[in-house]
């Protein structure tokens, strides 16, 4: 893996608050402060072994107020962009002598106030939107017209994100809540419409003693002073479960919040089942990798590994840092046929994961000066961008492989989510607590093992954690300024 900070004039000094890539052709799409859109070619640094650099196409100049969020449609023939005062635009592809270009194709009016995320439904057919005006709208995308208003929170709308089975609807707020939407479709003259309700609120985790009052209960979310105008929440591209950023955990009432992200089973979205703890900073955006991969076995999980030729990271004084001791187990989230690889952006960090462990992949931290704002995968998942108030975005690329070996599912495959079987427990309770000493010598013997069983040989592409995985890391250096 090689990236760092792009160092360029992204959108004119001014706060970069999204970024998507183009579902086909790659092209990278952000949104700043300055009230532009900016298209952006990557090109990829292995063959000479730097990092990924980008180069401007054009710019798509609609806007009054800062852009707030972009997507890509399924189909990658429209872009639908968010902004403040409640500006929701759609454009449009257009192919011409001179190369694709984008027009506005329709002005979707409603919201009153600053609309801060959005998301297509799967079909490209319909739109949501979240927004300061504590509602989320399901828009028909094809006549450009407000479906349906779900109007229950109570503060800012600052997440949104649509099942890919077209069942559910998902919002994060800043009132601490999620809400579960599920699609309970209406028939009008025979024609069949979408109708989403509210299914699920989620607020507070359930007393872990049955005495406990429900006083004692704790909330799952950060309050309206979490610093970021952003929890971007993702649904799995399989449907299986639900990552939610902006949690907060308490295992007692007395005890000191963890940041964590939560992740919901399909088959229960009236709880988390998941938690993933250990970040130092609030969680503000997940995405998936769209891709999936083979599954590893156990003996990667129990191994921790960290990616390689680091050199041009080091530049940038990015490191990577070895993963949360604290949330280390070889138990897998889900049991699935594949692995989904997922990356969790804090306030100033970023995590992979994926579903066949439990312990983070790799840690990149101290690449922007602010806050990460949003985060997105390339079409062929060898690209991972992040955007930052701080004017700057960063670009990761993976080598061939290096994630996993890429697997095509057959498409009954890809909706049939019968088969996950989530952990629906927390990961981290009371009862499983285990001192940090008992779990070093778990991994030390586990890694002893596996030596005895595979000798020395280790993957072209991964290194073990050194053998005193104790040792302090390298103490973070802040990003200075590249001229």
């Amino acid at each position: 893996m090689k990236g760092g900070t792009v160092q360029i004039n992204w959108h004119d000094t001014k706060p970069v608050l999204t970024c998507d890539f183009h579902p086909h052709s790659g092209i990278l799409a952000t949104g700043g402060a300055d009230y532009d859109i900016k298209l952006w070619a990557t090109m990829s640094g292995k063959d000479q072994k730097k990092a990924p650099e980008v180069t401007y196409q054009s710019s798509l100049s609609h806007h009054n107020s800062a852009v707030n969020v972009l997507r890509f449609s399924p189909s990658g023939e429209q872009l639908a962009s968010g902004a403040d005062g409640g500006e929701l635009i759609l454009w449009k592809s257009h192919s011409t002598d001179a190369g694709e270009v984008w027009k506005v194709l329709k002005s979707l009016v409603f919201h009153r106030k600053d609309v801060l995320d959005l998301q297509w439904s799967n079909d490209g057919a319909h739109l949501i939107s979240g927004s300061v005006d504590n509602t989320c709208i399901i828009w028909d995308a094809r006549k450009g017209s407000v479906h349906h208003i779900l109007d229950g929170h109570f503060h800012y709308v600052q997440g949104v994100a649509w099942d890919p089975l077209m069942k559910y609807a998902a919002s994060l707020s800043s009132d601490r809540t999620c809400r579960i939407y599920i699609n309970k479709p209406s028939k009008s003259k025979a024609v069949e419409k979408t109708n989403y309700v509210c299914q699920h609120v989620i607020a507070k985790a359930e007393p872990q003693i049955a005495e406990e009052s429900k006083s004692t209960r704790s909330h799952l979310f950060h309050d309206e002073t979490l610093p970021s105008f952003f929890r971007r929440l993702s649904w799995s591209p399989d449907g299986s479960f639900l990552l939610v950023p902006a949690g907060s955990y308490k295992s007692t009432p007395a005890s000191e919040p963890i940041n964590t992200t939560y992740a919901f089973s399909r088959q229960d979205l009236s709880r988390p089942a998941v938690m993933l703890p250990g970040a130092s900073k609030p969680v503000v955006a997940v995405r998936f990798c769209p891709m999936t991969f083979k599954l590893r076995g156990s003996k990667t999980c129990n191994n921790p590994i960290y990616f390689h030729n680091l050199d041009r990271l080091v530049q940038h004084h990015c490191y990577i840092l070895i993963p949360n001791l604290l949330v280390l187990f070889a138990a897998p989230f889900f049991k699935h046929p594949y692995r989904l690889i997922f990356a969790v952006a804090t306030l100033n960090s970023l995590y992979l994961h994926d579903t066949e462990c439990i312990q983070p992949l790799v840690i990149v931290a101290g690449v922007h000066y602010a806050a990460i704002t949003d985060i997105a995968w390339s079409p062929t998942g060898n690209y991972l961008a992040l955007s930052s108030q701080d004017g700057y975005c960063s670009l990761l690329e993976f080598e061939s492989q290096e994630l996993g070996s890429p697997v095509t599912l057959p498409e009954e495959k890809q909706t049939d989510v019968t088969e996950v079987e989530p952990v629906l427990e927390p990961i981290i309770n009371d009862k499983d607590k285990v001192s940090l000493d008992d779990r070093m010598e778990r991994i030390e013997n586990s890694q002893r093992e596996n030596e005895s069983e595979d000798g020395k040989h280790t993957s072209p592409s991964t290194t073990m954690i050194p053998s005193n995985p104790c040792k302090p890391a390298k103490r973070r250096i802040t990003p200075m300024a590249i001229d």
